[in-house]
Protein backbone atom coordinates (compact mmCIF):
# COMPACT_ATOMS: atom_id res chain seq x y z
CA UNK A 1 0.00 0.00 0.00
CA UNK A 2 1.17 3.10 -1.23
CA UNK A 3 0.47 6.65 0.69
CA UNK A 4 0.82 9.80 -1.98
CA UNK A 5 1.89 12.84 -0.35
CA UNK A 6 1.29 16.29 -1.42
CA UNK A 7 3.23 19.54 -1.00
CA UNK A 8 0.98 19.90 1.63
CA UNK A 9 1.38 17.05 3.49
CA UNK A 10 5.19 15.70 2.15
CA UNK A 11 7.36 18.09 4.57
CA UNK A 12 10.50 16.93 2.52
CA UNK A 13 8.75 19.13 -0.37
CA UNK A 14 7.66 21.91 1.34
CA UNK A 15 9.67 25.39 0.65
CA UNK A 16 11.67 26.59 3.34
CA UNK A 17 9.41 30.59 3.74
CA UNK A 18 11.97 32.96 5.00
CA UNK A 19 11.74 37.00 4.89
CA UNK A 20 14.73 39.18 2.67
CA UNK A 21 16.47 39.73 6.44
CA UNK A 22 16.21 36.04 7.19
CA UNK A 23 17.87 34.94 3.99
CA UNK A 24 20.39 37.33 4.52
CA UNK A 25 21.12 36.68 8.30
CA UNK A 26 21.37 33.53 7.42
CA UNK A 27 23.73 33.89 4.23
CA UNK A 28 26.57 34.83 6.17
CA UNK A 29 26.79 32.69 8.80
CA UNK A 30 26.43 29.94 5.56
CA UNK A 31 29.56 31.89 4.64
CA UNK A 32 31.37 32.24 7.72
CA UNK A 33 30.49 28.62 8.69
CA UNK A 34 32.26 27.45 5.68
CA UNK A 35 35.38 29.24 5.22
CA UNK A 36 36.09 28.36 9.30
CA UNK A 37 35.86 24.42 7.58
CA UNK A 38 38.48 25.56 4.77
CA UNK A 39 40.83 27.09 7.72
CA UNK A 40 40.33 24.75 9.99
CA UNK A 41 42.20 21.89 7.08
CA UNK A 42 45.96 21.58 7.92
CA UNK A 43 47.40 22.97 4.64
CA UNK A 44 45.75 26.29 5.29
CA UNK A 45 48.13 26.81 8.19
CA UNK A 46 52.07 27.39 7.97
CA UNK A 47 52.75 24.38 10.55
CA UNK A 48 50.67 22.33 9.03
CA UNK A 49 48.66 21.77 12.12
CA UNK A 50 45.07 22.81 11.99
CA UNK A 51 44.71 26.02 13.70
CA UNK A 52 41.59 24.81 15.61
CA UNK A 53 37.90 25.49 15.20
CA UNK A 54 37.28 28.11 17.45
CA UNK A 55 40.13 30.29 15.73
CA UNK A 56 39.41 29.50 12.27
CA UNK A 57 36.34 30.63 13.21
CA UNK A 58 37.23 34.12 14.42
CA UNK A 59 38.82 34.29 11.91
CA UNK A 60 36.31 33.46 9.05
CA UNK A 61 34.21 36.27 11.26
CA UNK A 62 36.42 38.85 11.46
CA UNK A 63 37.26 38.47 7.48
CA UNK A 64 33.40 38.01 6.03
CA UNK A 65 32.22 40.97 8.70
CA UNK A 66 34.98 42.79 7.49
CA UNK A 67 36.55 43.96 10.59
CA UNK A 68 39.68 42.66 11.13
CA UNK A 69 40.68 41.76 14.35
CA UNK A 70 43.20 38.44 14.29
CA UNK A 71 44.08 35.71 17.07
CA UNK A 72 46.79 34.97 14.48
CA UNK A 73 49.00 37.13 12.70
CA UNK A 74 47.50 36.68 8.86
CA UNK A 75 50.95 36.04 7.37
CA UNK A 76 52.78 34.25 9.23
CA UNK A 77 50.12 31.78 10.74
CA UNK A 78 48.40 31.00 6.96
CA UNK A 79 49.62 29.69 4.15
CA UNK A 80 49.01 31.26 0.54
CA UNK A 81 45.30 28.77 0.82
CA UNK A 82 44.59 30.13 3.68
CA UNK A 83 45.56 33.62 3.13
CA UNK A 84 43.60 33.73 -0.25
CA UNK A 85 40.50 31.86 1.56
CA UNK A 86 40.86 35.15 3.69
CA UNK A 87 40.71 37.41 0.66
CA UNK A 88 37.88 35.85 -1.05
CA UNK A 89 35.99 36.18 2.52
CA UNK A 90 36.68 39.87 2.54
CA UNK A 91 35.51 40.75 -0.79
CA UNK A 92 32.47 38.30 -0.01
CA UNK A 93 31.81 40.43 3.25
CA UNK A 94 32.51 43.45 1.75
CA UNK A 95 30.12 43.50 -1.22
CA UNK A 96 27.42 41.21 0.54
CA UNK A 97 27.33 37.86 -0.59
CA UNK A 98 24.24 39.00 -2.88
CA UNK A 99 26.33 40.81 -5.04
CA UNK A 100 28.48 37.89 -5.53
CA UNK A 101 25.41 35.85 -6.37
CA UNK A 102 24.67 38.48 -8.85
CA UNK A 103 28.21 38.52 -10.48
CA UNK A 104 27.63 34.73 -11.38
CA UNK A 105 24.11 34.70 -12.32
CA UNK A 106 25.06 37.78 -14.86
CA UNK A 107 27.97 35.15 -15.96
CA UNK A 108 25.81 32.57 -16.45
CA UNK A 109 23.11 34.27 -18.22
CA UNK A 110 20.67 33.20 -15.89
CA UNK A 111 17.22 35.42 -14.92
CA UNK A 112 17.05 37.17 -11.89
CA UNK A 113 13.64 37.30 -10.15
CA UNK A 114 11.74 39.26 -7.87
CA UNK A 115 12.84 37.60 -4.21
CA UNK A 116 16.53 37.75 -5.22
CA UNK A 117 15.64 41.44 -6.69
CA UNK A 118 14.28 42.19 -2.77
CA UNK A 119 17.41 40.50 -1.04
CA UNK A 120 19.68 42.13 -3.24
CA UNK A 121 17.67 45.91 -2.50
CA UNK A 122 17.90 44.57 1.10
CA UNK A 123 21.38 43.91 1.19
CA UNK A 124 22.38 47.43 -0.04
CA UNK A 125 19.80 49.15 1.91
CA UNK A 126 18.46 50.61 -1.52
CA UNK A 127 15.19 52.42 -1.60
CA UNK A 128 13.46 50.02 -3.67
CA UNK A 129 14.27 47.21 -6.13
CA UNK A 130 13.76 49.01 -8.90
CA UNK A 131 16.69 49.19 -11.59
CA UNK A 132 18.23 47.27 -8.77
CA UNK A 133 20.17 44.74 -11.09
CA UNK A 134 21.30 47.74 -13.18
CA UNK A 135 22.90 48.97 -9.41
CA UNK A 136 24.34 45.86 -8.76
CA UNK A 137 26.32 46.04 -11.93
CA UNK A 138 27.56 49.52 -11.50
CA UNK A 139 28.48 48.66 -7.84
CA UNK A 140 30.83 45.41 -9.42
CA UNK A 141 32.40 47.48 -11.87
CA UNK A 142 32.69 50.30 -9.08
CA UNK A 143 35.07 47.99 -7.01
CA UNK A 144 37.09 46.45 -9.49
CA UNK A 145 37.99 49.49 -10.72
CA UNK A 146 38.58 51.02 -7.25
CA UNK A 147 40.28 48.42 -6.16
CA UNK A 148 42.38 48.07 -9.28
CA UNK A 149 43.40 51.35 -9.07
CA UNK A 150 44.46 50.99 -5.40
CA UNK A 151 46.68 47.89 -6.13
CA UNK A 152 48.51 49.88 -8.88
CA UNK A 153 49.50 52.82 -6.54
CA UNK A 154 50.50 50.29 -3.58
CA UNK A 155 52.72 48.47 -6.09
CA UNK A 156 54.48 51.57 -6.48
CA UNK A 157 55.72 50.83 -2.86
CA UNK A 158 55.16 47.34 -2.55
CA UNK A 159 57.13 45.87 -5.52
CA UNK A 160 60.00 47.07 -5.02
CA UNK A 161 60.15 46.28 -1.09
CA UNK A 162 58.90 43.34 -1.42
CA UNK A 163 59.96 41.76 -5.32
CA UNK A 164 57.92 41.52 -8.17
CA UNK A 165 55.31 39.00 -7.56
CA UNK A 166 54.47 39.58 -3.67
CA UNK A 167 54.87 42.97 -4.22
CA UNK A 168 51.69 42.59 -6.74
CA UNK A 169 49.95 40.26 -4.72
CA UNK A 170 50.68 42.36 -1.32
CA UNK A 171 49.01 45.55 -3.45
CA UNK A 172 45.92 43.32 -4.22
CA UNK A 173 45.58 41.96 -0.90
CA UNK A 174 45.30 45.34 0.65
CA UNK A 175 43.54 47.24 -1.85
CA UNK A 176 40.75 44.54 -1.24
CA UNK A 177 40.83 44.90 2.48
CA UNK A 178 40.97 48.54 2.16
CA UNK A 179 38.16 49.08 0.23
CA UNK A 180 35.94 46.40 2.05
CA UNK A 181 37.22 47.89 5.85
CA UNK A 182 38.23 45.03 6.32
CA UNK A 183 41.58 45.88 7.92
CA UNK A 184 43.69 42.51 7.90
CA UNK A 185 47.38 42.79 6.62
CA UNK A 186 50.10 40.69 5.38
CA UNK A 187 52.91 43.22 7.30
CA UNK A 188 53.82 40.22 9.56
CA UNK A 189 56.44 39.76 7.14
CA UNK A 190 58.10 42.33 8.43
CA UNK A 191 56.81 41.81 12.00
CA UNK A 192 53.97 39.80 13.39
CA UNK A 193 50.67 42.07 14.34
CA UNK A 194 52.53 45.54 12.82
CA UNK A 195 49.55 46.13 10.71
CA UNK A 196 50.98 49.55 8.64
CA UNK A 197 52.86 51.14 11.39
CA UNK A 198 56.42 50.97 8.84
CA UNK A 199 54.43 53.65 6.70
CA UNK A 200 53.29 56.71 9.19
CA UNK A 201 54.55 58.71 6.78
CA UNK A 202 54.73 57.33 3.52
CA UNK A 203 51.99 59.63 1.04
CA UNK A 204 51.70 56.85 -1.32
CA UNK A 205 50.57 54.06 0.89
CA UNK A 206 48.68 56.65 3.40
CA UNK A 207 46.78 58.51 0.67
CA UNK A 208 45.96 55.29 -1.22
CA UNK A 209 44.35 53.06 1.65
CA UNK A 210 42.50 56.17 3.60
CA UNK A 211 40.91 57.10 0.14
CA UNK A 212 39.79 53.32 -0.38
CA UNK A 213 38.90 53.37 3.09
CA UNK A 214 36.53 56.73 2.64
CA UNK A 215 35.17 55.79 -0.79
CA UNK A 216 34.07 52.15 0.66
CA UNK A 217 32.51 53.59 3.55
CA UNK A 218 30.16 55.81 1.75
CA UNK A 219 28.06 53.75 0.32
CA UNK A 220 26.79 52.23 -2.70
CA UNK A 221 23.82 54.34 -2.91
CA UNK A 222 26.02 57.11 -2.40
CA UNK A 223 28.11 56.16 -5.19
CA UNK A 224 24.71 55.94 -7.69
CA UNK A 225 23.86 59.56 -6.76
CA UNK A 226 27.34 61.02 -7.20
CA UNK A 227 27.08 59.33 -10.31
CA UNK A 228 23.48 61.06 -11.92
CA UNK A 229 25.03 64.32 -10.15
CA UNK A 230 25.83 65.88 -13.58
CA UNK A 231 22.15 64.85 -15.31
CA UNK A 232 20.43 66.14 -12.06
CA UNK A 233 22.26 68.30 -11.00
CA UNK A 234 21.23 67.52 -7.40
CA UNK A 235 22.08 65.36 -4.60
CA UNK A 236 19.50 63.08 -2.44
CA UNK A 237 19.03 64.63 1.06
CA UNK A 238 20.41 60.79 2.38
CA UNK A 239 23.57 61.61 0.37
CA UNK A 240 23.99 65.08 1.94
CA UNK A 241 23.85 63.73 4.77
CA UNK A 242 26.59 61.08 4.40
CA UNK A 243 29.12 63.75 2.70
CA UNK A 244 29.33 66.17 5.20
CA UNK A 245 28.90 64.21 8.39
CA UNK A 246 31.82 61.86 6.71
CA UNK A 247 33.75 64.70 6.10
CA UNK A 248 33.13 66.39 9.48
CA UNK A 249 34.14 63.24 11.47
CA UNK A 250 37.38 62.25 9.82
CA UNK A 251 37.90 66.42 10.28
CA UNK A 252 37.02 66.35 13.88
CA UNK A 253 38.68 63.56 14.26
CA UNK A 254 42.21 63.88 12.97
CA UNK A 255 42.46 67.63 15.14
CA UNK A 256 41.41 66.21 18.29
CA UNK A 257 44.14 62.91 17.43
CA UNK A 258 46.82 65.77 16.84
CA UNK A 259 45.93 67.84 19.85
CA UNK A 260 45.86 64.62 22.19
CA UNK A 261 48.89 63.26 21.02
CA UNK A 262 51.40 66.05 19.83
CA UNK A 263 53.19 65.63 23.42
CA UNK A 264 53.06 62.08 23.63
CA UNK A 265 56.61 60.82 23.04
CA UNK A 266 55.58 56.94 21.96
CA UNK A 267 53.43 58.59 19.07
CA UNK A 268 54.05 61.73 17.33
CA UNK A 269 55.97 63.85 19.29
CA UNK A 270 59.20 63.58 17.90
CA UNK A 271 57.87 62.61 14.30
CA UNK A 272 58.41 65.01 11.03
CA UNK A 273 55.41 67.59 10.13
CA UNK A 274 53.96 65.74 7.31
CA UNK A 275 53.98 62.30 10.14
CA UNK A 276 52.41 63.81 12.19
CA UNK A 277 49.75 65.57 9.48
CA UNK A 278 49.08 61.79 8.11
CA UNK A 279 49.40 59.78 11.54
CA UNK A 280 46.63 62.37 12.45
CA UNK A 281 44.69 61.84 9.21
CA UNK A 282 45.32 58.27 9.32
CA UNK A 283 43.68 57.25 12.70
CA UNK A 284 40.73 60.00 12.18
CA UNK A 285 39.63 57.36 9.17
CA UNK A 286 40.68 54.12 10.05
CA UNK A 287 38.46 53.70 12.94
CA UNK A 288 35.89 54.33 10.34
CA UNK A 289 35.91 51.08 9.99
CA UNK A 290 38.93 49.71 8.35
CA UNK A 291 41.58 48.86 11.64
CA UNK A 292 44.62 49.74 9.67
CA UNK A 293 46.73 51.52 12.04
CA UNK A 294 49.78 53.20 11.56
CA UNK A 295 50.34 54.56 15.40
CA UNK A 296 50.48 51.82 18.21
CA UNK A 297 46.93 51.97 19.56
CA UNK A 298 47.91 51.24 23.69
CA UNK A 299 50.71 53.55 23.59
CA UNK A 300 47.83 56.45 22.61
CA UNK A 301 46.53 58.82 25.19
CA UNK A 302 43.04 57.73 27.13
CA UNK A 303 42.06 61.08 25.74
CA UNK A 304 43.01 59.96 21.58
CA UNK A 305 41.29 56.19 22.59
CA UNK A 306 37.94 57.78 23.50
CA UNK A 307 38.03 60.11 20.23
CA UNK A 308 38.43 56.18 18.42
CA UNK A 309 35.76 54.35 20.51
CA UNK A 310 33.51 57.20 19.52
CA UNK A 311 34.58 56.89 15.78
CA UNK A 312 34.30 53.08 15.65
CA UNK A 313 30.57 53.11 17.39
CA UNK A 314 29.71 55.61 14.68
CA UNK A 315 31.61 53.95 12.11
CA UNK A 316 30.67 54.27 8.22
CA UNK A 317 27.59 54.70 5.68
CA UNK A 318 24.47 52.25 4.85
CA UNK A 319 24.57 50.17 2.57
CA UNK A 320 28.90 50.37 2.23
CA UNK A 321 31.59 48.02 3.16
CA UNK A 322 31.53 49.53 6.89
CA UNK A 323 30.05 48.69 10.34
CA UNK A 324 29.11 50.56 13.46
CA UNK A 325 25.51 52.99 13.88
CA UNK A 326 26.30 54.51 10.50
CA UNK A 327 26.91 58.41 9.62
CA UNK A 328 22.87 58.77 9.29
CA UNK A 329 22.14 57.47 12.32
CA UNK A 330 24.84 59.91 14.24
CA UNK A 331 23.42 62.69 12.13
CA UNK A 332 19.80 62.03 12.80
CA UNK A 333 20.60 61.73 16.56
CA UNK A 334 22.12 65.23 15.68
CA UNK A 335 19.39 66.73 14.44
CA UNK A 336 16.85 65.73 16.57
CA UNK A 337 18.80 66.73 19.30
CA UNK A 338 19.27 70.60 17.91
CA UNK A 339 15.21 70.28 16.81
CA UNK A 340 14.60 69.83 20.90
CA UNK A 341 16.96 72.52 21.83
CA UNK A 342 15.24 74.51 19.45
CA UNK A 343 11.66 73.76 21.03
CA UNK A 344 10.53 72.95 17.31
CA UNK A 345 8.45 69.77 16.93
CA UNK A 346 9.77 69.11 12.93
CA UNK A 347 13.28 67.95 12.23
CA UNK A 348 14.27 69.81 9.13
CA UNK A 349 17.03 69.77 7.03
CA UNK A 350 18.16 70.94 3.90
CA UNK A 351 14.53 71.83 3.25
CA UNK A 352 13.52 68.07 3.71
CA UNK A 353 11.45 66.97 6.88
CA UNK A 354 12.85 63.60 8.79
CA UNK A 355 10.31 61.31 9.38
CA UNK A 356 9.21 60.32 12.71
CA UNK A 357 9.58 56.60 11.63
CA UNK A 358 13.42 57.76 11.04
CA UNK A 359 14.15 59.25 14.46
CA UNK A 360 12.57 55.88 15.78
CA UNK A 361 14.31 53.66 13.89
CA UNK A 362 17.52 55.75 14.95
CA UNK A 363 17.05 55.57 18.34
CA UNK A 364 16.36 51.99 18.35
CA UNK A 365 19.35 51.57 16.63
CA UNK A 366 21.66 53.03 19.16
CA UNK A 367 19.98 51.98 21.83
CA UNK A 368 20.09 48.06 21.09
CA UNK A 369 23.71 48.89 19.39
CA UNK A 370 24.65 50.29 23.46
CA UNK A 371 22.91 46.69 24.89
CA UNK A 372 24.73 44.46 22.83
CA UNK A 373 28.04 46.40 23.66
CA UNK A 374 27.33 46.28 27.13
CA UNK A 375 26.34 42.91 27.18
CA UNK A 376 29.73 41.86 25.33
CA UNK A 377 31.61 43.93 27.52
CA UNK A 378 30.17 41.90 30.71
CA UNK A 379 30.91 38.65 29.09
CA UNK A 380 34.57 39.99 28.73
CA UNK A 381 34.83 40.88 32.27
CA UNK A 382 33.08 37.21 32.97
CA UNK A 383 35.32 34.95 30.75
CA UNK A 384 38.94 36.80 30.96
CA UNK A 385 40.45 39.21 33.39
CA UNK A 386 41.09 42.18 31.38
CA UNK A 387 41.82 45.70 31.63
CA UNK A 388 38.41 47.88 31.77
CA UNK A 389 39.47 50.19 28.88
CA UNK A 390 41.45 47.36 26.68
CA UNK A 391 37.86 44.89 26.78
CA UNK A 392 35.69 48.08 26.22
CA UNK A 393 38.25 49.01 23.15
CA UNK A 394 37.88 45.71 22.04
CA UNK A 395 34.27 45.15 22.26
CA UNK A 396 33.23 48.34 20.52
CA UNK A 397 36.14 47.01 18.04
CA UNK A 398 34.26 44.70 17.36
CA UNK A 399 30.71 45.60 17.06
CA UNK A 400 31.84 48.15 14.84
CA UNK A 401 33.75 45.75 12.83
CA UNK A 402 36.74 48.29 13.20
CA UNK A 403 39.28 45.90 13.88
CA UNK A 404 42.13 48.57 16.18
CA UNK A 405 42.65 46.62 19.09
CA UNK A 406 45.06 47.47 22.18
CA UNK A 407 46.88 44.22 21.90
CA UNK A 408 44.69 42.11 23.88
CA UNK A 409 42.88 39.99 20.94
CA UNK A 410 45.27 37.23 20.89
CA UNK A 411 45.36 35.75 24.48
CA UNK A 412 41.38 35.94 25.18
CA UNK A 413 40.08 32.67 26.03
CA UNK A 414 37.65 30.78 23.56
CA UNK A 415 34.94 31.64 25.32
CA UNK A 416 35.49 35.49 25.09
CA UNK A 417 36.77 34.79 21.19
CA UNK A 418 33.19 33.39 20.77
CA UNK A 419 31.24 36.71 22.22
CA UNK A 420 33.81 38.71 19.84
CA UNK A 421 32.68 36.51 17.30
CA UNK A 422 28.99 37.30 17.64
CA UNK A 423 29.67 41.29 18.35
CA UNK A 424 31.26 40.93 14.76
CA UNK A 425 28.46 39.73 13.21
CA UNK A 426 25.62 41.58 14.59
CA UNK A 427 27.85 44.46 13.79
CA UNK A 428 28.21 43.24 10.24
CA UNK A 429 24.90 42.18 9.39
CA UNK A 430 23.00 45.18 11.10
CA UNK A 431 21.23 45.09 14.54
CA UNK A 432 17.47 45.79 13.47
CA UNK A 433 18.34 43.22 10.62
CA UNK A 434 19.72 40.45 12.87
CA UNK A 435 16.87 40.86 15.35
CA UNK A 436 14.02 41.15 12.68
CA UNK A 437 15.57 37.63 11.68
CA UNK A 438 15.12 35.85 15.09
CA UNK A 439 11.60 37.58 15.69
CA UNK A 440 10.74 36.93 12.27
CA UNK A 441 9.43 40.10 11.34
CA UNK A 442 6.03 39.17 12.52
CA UNK A 443 3.63 42.01 12.92
CA UNK A 444 1.96 41.82 16.55
CA UNK A 445 -1.40 42.39 18.02
CA UNK A 446 -0.83 45.32 19.78
CA UNK A 447 0.15 46.99 16.51
CA UNK A 448 -3.37 46.77 15.18
CA UNK A 449 -4.78 48.48 18.22
CA UNK A 450 -4.77 52.29 18.82
CA UNK A 451 -4.70 52.70 22.72
CA UNK A 452 -5.31 56.00 24.39
CA UNK A 453 -2.58 58.68 25.13
CA UNK A 454 -1.24 59.51 28.45
CA UNK A 455 2.62 61.60 29.37
CA UNK A 456 5.01 60.52 30.99
CA UNK A 457 8.12 62.47 33.21
CA UNK A 458 11.41 62.88 30.67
Amino acid sequence: MFIKLNEETNPFKKRINMSETQIIAVGFVVIILTGALLLTLPFASRSGDSVGFVNALFTATTSTCVTGLVVVDTYTQWTLFGQIVILILIQTGGLGFMAIATLFSLLLNKKIGIKQRLIMSESISAESMAGIVRMMKKIIIGTVFFESMGAAFLSVRFIPEFGLANGIYKSIFHAVSAFCNAGLDLMGQKQPYSSLISYVGDPIVNITICSLIVIGGLGFTVWDDLLHFAKRRKLKLHTKLVLIITGALILTGAVLIFLFERNNPKTIMNMSVHEKFFASIFQSITPRTAGYNTLDIASMTNASIFVIMILMFIGGSPGSTAGGIKTTTFGVLVLTARCVLRGSSQVNVFGRKITSDHMLRAFAIVGMSIGIVCIGIALLFVFDDLDFKAAVFEAISAFGTVGLTMGITPSLSSASKIVLVCLMYFGRVGIITALLAIARNQTDYADRVSYPKEGVLL
